[in-house]
């Protein structure tokens, strides 16, 4: 890939690790912040879900930027933009949709259909468990 766009990506990828890391410094902030203790507790249950709602969302964006570090590592070896299966190179509008992708659309789209495929294979295993017994058996799953 050419060095002009490799720093693009960088640059791209050093913008979006800035915005997340302050979007968790304000979490932080506003967590910190709402230590309170409601006397409804139907109120504190709401609290409670967005409270862990907005932690499940911190923790994804955590797993984020550390791949996005990762692409940041693979600019610096040379390797961002290379296929990890089949060393081809990661089309140009995949990696501006992706940043993070080491597979090229045609790796990934394999590998899905692989991972659906054994998913229906799982769920014939539960049809053919539940064939073979009668409704009182069943009731008991």
């Amino acid at each position: 890939m050419e060095s002009d766009r490799t720093m693009f990506f960088r640059e791209l990828l050093q913008q979006k690790i800035a915005e997340l890391l302050n979007d968790q410094l304000k979490t932080i902030s506003v967590l910190a912040g709402t230590n309170e203790r409601l006397t409804d507790p139907n109120d504190q249950a709401s609290m409670d879900v967005e409270r862990s709602y907005e932690l499940r969302i911190r923790d994804r964006e955590r797993r984020l930027i550390f791949k996005m570090k990762e692409a940041i590592k693979r600019i610096d070896d040379g390797t961002f933009g290379i296929c990890v299966d089949c060393d081809e190179e990661i089309s140009e509008k995949r990696l501006i949709a992706r940043p993070v992708t080491t597979q090229c659309i045609e790796c990934k789209t394999r590998e899905e259909k692989i991972e659906k495929l054994s998913g229906r294979k799982e769920s014939r295993v539960i049809q053919y468990t539940f064939q073979g017994t009668s409704q009182s058996q069943r009731d008991d799953y």
